[in-house]
């Protein structure tokens, strides 16, 4: 069996590279896939404790959080899109206002 603390340095590890790649980076579909990646971190999280607890709470909450992750995605993929089409760039820097 591994241990419950393999999983937790697991996550931070996926966590602290998702935080770098939301800071460092300016590509905007860099960021999106950073932020999934801290997501994921909070997944990993969620089941790890939820089976070293015997409760299924956690596992109920990681699939309420990819099912809301699936609508974020939709929805930034959407937005990204409409961008690139008016401003035909994807980097963070250059688009300063969300104006219509």
């Amino acid at each position: 069996m591994v241990p419950l603390s393999w999983y937790l340095s697991l996550s931070a590890l996926l966590f602290v590279i998702g935080l770098c790649g939301v800071l460092l980076r300016r590509n905007i579909l860099i960021i999106l896939m950073s932020l999934e990646l801290m997501l994921n971190a909070v997944i990993l999280n969620f089941v790890a404790f939820s089976f070293y607890l015997q409760d299924l709470r956690g596992q109920i909450m990681a699939i309420f959080i990819i099912a809301i992750t699936a609508a974020e995605v939709a929805v930034a993929l959407a937005i990204v899109i409409a961008l690139t089409r008016n401003r035909a760039t994807l980097r963070a820097d250059d688009i300063n206002s969300m104006k219509g």
